[in-house]
Formats: C-alpha cells, sequence, structure tokens
C-alpha cells in the first residue's frame, strides 16, 4: 500500500465551469481485497483538507470500515493536492480567474476511474464526512439505481446560506494577507493562516467542547496550544491555493445544480433512492441538525440518527473520541447488514 496513493488520469476532461483539463488526475487508495462479483465495494470521498492518509484512520477489522469484508476506495477530491489541484497542475485556478471544481466533476471523475480500472457498476455503501458527505448525496442523486446505501455523516447536499457566510469569512481571512495578488500567493500567507485557522477552530468544536476544555485531555497545554498545534499547524501543511480551491468547491456545493436535475433541488433529493442514514452530530454549527433534518425529510429512504456529542463537527470523524466512533460504527454496522427490499 502507498502513502502516495495510485493515480488515475483522464484526458481531456471538462468540468463544470467550463475549463477542460488536459490530464485529470485521480488519486485513490484501495483497502481490502474486491471480491469476484464485485458486490463488496465502499466509496469513501474526501473531506475538506484531507488526503487519503488522513482519513484512512477508521479501515481496519475492529473499526467503523472493516477491509476482511469490504473493498474500501478513498477517492481524494480535486482540489485537495493530491488529485488535479491548483498546487500540481498549471491548468488549475482559482475563481477569481472563472475555474473551480465541483462536485458535479468529482462523481464524474470518480465513477470513470470505478468501470475503468475495477470494471465497478454497484457500491454497496458511500461513506463520507463532511465534504466527503457532499459527494454521497451526489452519488445516491446522479446515480441512484447503483448506489445501496450511503452514510452521510456531518454534511448536506446543498450548502446553506449560513454555511456560506462561514465559508466566505474563510476565504476572506486567508486573502487577507499580504502575500495575496487578487489571483495567488506570492510567499507564505502567515497572518492568513493564523485568522483562517482561529475561524475554523471557533466553529468545528462546540460551545461545550471549548467550556469543558476536553483539548486538554488531547496533550495540549493551553487554548492557545490548541489553536496553534492543534489547528493552525494543520493548515500549513496545505497549500493555501488549495484550500481555496476547495472552498470554491464547498460554496458551489448543490445536488441539483447540474445538467441532470437543472436546478430542482426537491427532485434531486428525491431521486435518491437508496437507504440513507443521515448522521449530523448534534451540536454541529456547519450543517447543524435542524438543516440535516429538514433535507432527510426529502430523500424517501432517510433515516435520521443524529450523533449525540457536544464534539461538534468533529464528531463525525472521530479519530480522537471513541464514543463518537463506537456510535458511527453500529450505524455503520446496521445500515450494511440491513436487506435492501
Amino acid at each position: 500500500m502507498s502513502a502516495t496513493g495510485q493515480v488515475f488520469t483522464i484526458p481531456d476532461f471538462e468540468l463544470q465551469c467550463g475549463a477542460v483539463l488536459p490530464e485529470a488526475r485521480i488519486v485513490y487508495q484501495t483497502y481490502g481485497e474486491l471480491n469476484g462479483a464485485r458486490s463488496n465495494v465502499i466509496l469513501y470521498p474526501t473531506s475538506y483538507g484531507a488526503q487519503h492518509m488522513d482519513i484512512d484512520w477508521l479501515i481496519g477489522r475492529d473499526r467503523i470500515l472493516d477491509p476482511s469484508r469490504w473493498f474500501i476506495i478513498i477517492a481524494n477530491m480535486f482540489g485537495n493536492g493530491l488529485s488535479s489541484s491548483p498546487s500540481n497542475d498549471a491548468a488549475c485556478c482559482l475563481s477569481e480567474e472563472g475555474f473551480w471544481f465541483t462536485h458535479w466533476d468529482n462523481v464524474r471523475a470518480q465513477e470513470q476511474l470505478l468501470q475503468t480500472v475495477f470494471g465497478i457498476e454497484s457500491l454497496a455503501l458511500v461513506y463520507g464526512w463532511s465534504m466527503g458527505a457532499q459527494q454521497a448525496y451526489h452519488w445516491g442523486a446522479l446515480h441512484g439505481d447503483r448506489v445501496q446505501r450511503i452514510v452521510a455523516l456531518c454534511g448536506t447536499a446543498r450548502t446553506t446560506d449560513h454555511n456560506t457566510i462561514f465559508l466566505q469569512s474563510l476565504r476572506a481571512a486567508l486573502t487577507a494577507d499580504p502575500a495575496w495578488t487578487g489571483t495567488r500567493f506570492t510567499d507564505v500567507p502567515d497572518r492568513g493562516f493564523r485568522a483562517f485557522a482561529r475561524i475554523y477552530a471557533s466553529w468545528a468544536a462546540s460551545q461545550a467542547f471549548y467550556r469543558e476544555g476536553l483539548y486538554y485531555p488531547l496533550g495540549y497545554e493551553s487554548l492557545e496550544d490548541y489553536l496553534l498545534q492543534g489547528w493552525e499547524a494543520g493548515y500549513r501543511k496545505r497549500d493555501p491555493h488549495n484550500l481555496l480551491a476547495m472552498i470554491d468547491t464547498w460554496l458551489r456545493c448543490d445536488v441539483s445544480n447540474n445538467p441532470r436535475f437543472e436546478g430542482d433541488y426537491e427532485r434531486a433529493m428525491s431521486s435518491i433512492q437508496a437507504p440513507v442514514f443521515v448522521m449530523p452530530a448534534t451540536t454541529d454549527l456547519y450543517f447543524t441538525p435542524e438543516d440535516c433534518e429538514a433535507e432527510s425529510r426529502l430523500i424517501p429512504r432517510a433515516e435520521f440518527r443524529p450523533i449525540p456529542s457536544i464534539w461538534g463537527h468533529r464528531a463525525g470523524n472521530p479519530y480522537q473520541n471513541p464514543e463518537d466512533e463506537a456510535f458511527i460504527q453500529n450505524a455503520v454496522a446496521d445500515i450494511l447488514t440491513r436487506s435492501l427490499n
């Protein structure tokens, strides 16, 4: 298994924004073995800022996704620094120059990967957290006859106005740095990273998380230490152009904004025929349980299963939080053993 993943290349790939990538690259990693019937496939798209090695901690025999039974594919979304991104492809720009990726692009590329490389026609489960959940909803709507189940953790099928304000604040903070020219950064945006990380941290966990000081048991000496080491240091590992590119995708998340549904959001949601576990955290500030529950009512076979947690958005990726991990693991086991009829 390679830490850098495998590469699938699509020539002359036209994006929804109208740009054409001469060579679109999808980097992916697989875990487990594909069975003869190609019926044991779990697709696990990446989340904001994450690469496959950041989120594969939950794959293991006694973890949320079991590779001894399932063939798990983590597909790195466009813009994350491994797949085609501003940092690794001169053809990739930002929205200031009329260029962006959408989940319509991600799903079309992932579908080509699955068919061309593996001959996969059906997915037993699409499992996604945050922006991964956004992609899971897109898969369910665009390929309703090929997705058997969905677990959507802490994400919505369409970005809300409130979520849009959060994303705009992140973008404004990063591009307020003196190194920003209006289309690119000429140097490391030190002030931008500092502001960006603090905005992100303020939304990522709940008020109760901070009130109870849950960062102290994680080994941090103070709130400032947590912000510096637990947040700012992580985002400094990412190219700032990629962080903006992924925000551009998130801002445009709308399961109906594509040629298939032409803006008909309710029709797009009702096209998701698979059983869906809609699993926000009860204290998520990005994707509130109220927003997620409202969406679940538009999906014919959805079940609303909020995660009872004060970890906020981070409850959906609980690598430091065994209680929430167990809750999610039980839900995944439940949906995978249910009859599809």
